[in-house]
């Protein structure tokens, strides 16, 4: 099997995936996944579409996350393996769709607006 990558967006986390067959190691910007993700949910977060088709010992993850925060870049993440995972057996597809691997989530930070000190949050009305 030769190197398949994919792409994975969450808010502004953009995740590049190569997986390559292996004994299920996974390796972000350089760094093992337990020192990337030193929380136990984010990691289990990242594995969720390996643990739904039975594969975390079957691939080699190499990954490059840039942008966002921890929580964002690990759904993004998340999605490019579920991905790299239907590229590699178009069969697994309708397994990872079920559960939402697959799917963008399209939620982005609204922006300040001027005159507000947040985006929908007013400055206190004073009648007097």
């Amino acid at each position: 099997m030769e190197t398949i990558n994919a792409i994975g967006r969450r808010k502004s986390a953009v995740a590049r995936v190569y997986v390559t067959e292996g004994s299920g190691k996974i390796t972000i910007n350089k760094k093992d996944i337990e020192t990337y993700f030193p929380s136990a949910i984010l990691r289990y977060v990242v594995k969720q579409p390996l643990l739904a088709l039975g594969a975390e010992e079957k691939y080699d993850i190499k990954v490059n996350l840039d942008g966002g925060g921890f929580t964002g870049q690990s759904q993004a993440l998340r999605m490019a393996i579920a991905r790299a995972l239907v590229i590699i057996n178009a069969e697994d597809k309708k397994a990872l769709k079920t559960k939402g691997f697959l799917t963008r989530d399209a939620r982005e930070v609204e922006r300040k607006k001027p005159g507000q000190p947040k985006a929908r949050r007013r400055f206190q009305f004073s009648k007097r």
